[in-house]
């Protein structure tokens, strides 16, 4: 009997897990909520979408004394559309974009994992720095050449960012400040590695900054400009 291909999920979490050296112990398919699960878990049981803002990709994050509960919803036409063009052949105009959307909910679920396996807190600036991060690097290492790829990755990823019109003024800006710092961060990625054929050098860094705490991560990036 053929084995059953694993989800896109599921090998991006692999990936993460294994780019940076971290085990959750948890299979992110068995936290995938619908639509109708979401609305329950924001208390919108009644078919109304209330105020909460409905995004794409969104984890939801419950702590109830020593317990956290978990689960990520992703938009469903967007997990159709990797099925039907698998980026495991190839990140192409059409799912470049439902990749990157899966790439970000998958570090999300992935990052909180692994700081609540270590007791630490983490806020929502530092998710979206280390998801933006995840998405370059990810695009960057399905490519063969990655010195040549890293600036369109980079174009493609930072140059023209579109939020969301229903953003708070501080979700705003907090998107704004990941974009921005993570852009950096990648351009000197390049500068410093790629450039030079260093993606093993790269890649140890990277583990490093995986575990740094948020100001830890941003004063690097400054360094590193």
């Amino acid at each position: 009997m053929k084995a059953e291909t694993p989800s896109v999920l599921c090998r991006l979490q692999r990936g993460l897990e294994t780019l940076y050296r971290v085990q959750t112990q948890l299979d992110v398919d068995a936290f995938v909520v619908d639509e109708a699960a979401r609305s329950c878990a924001l208390g919108q049981t009644d078919g109304s979408h209330g105020t909460s803002r409905r995004p794409r990709e969104q984890l939801l994050v419950e702590q109830s004394q020593d317990e956290l509960k978990l689960a990520l919803f992703l938009d469903a036409d967007a997990l159709v559309n990797l099925a039907r063009h698998d980026p495991a052949h190839g990140l192409v105009a059409a799912n470049f974009n439902d990749f990157c959307l899966a790439v970000e909910g998958v570090s999300h679920f992935v990052y909180v994992a692994v700081c609540a396996a270590a007791d630490r807190s983490v806020s929502a600036l530092e998710l979206e720095l280390q998801a933006e991060v995840d998405k370059f690097i990810t695009c960057l290492l399905m490519a063969n050449d990655h010195n040549s790829t890293a600036p369109q990755v980079r174009s493609l990823l930072f140059d023209e960012p579109h939020y969301a019109n229903d953003l708070s003024a501080e979700e705003h800006d907090r998107y704004v400040t990941a974009n921005r710092a993570a852009n950096t961060y990648a351009a000197s990625l390049h500068r410093r590695f790629l450039a030079h054929d260093r993606t093993n050098d790269m890649l140890h860094e990277l583990r490093a900054f995986y575990r740094l705490a948020l100001d830890a991560k941003l004063n690097h990036i400054a360094r590193a400009a």
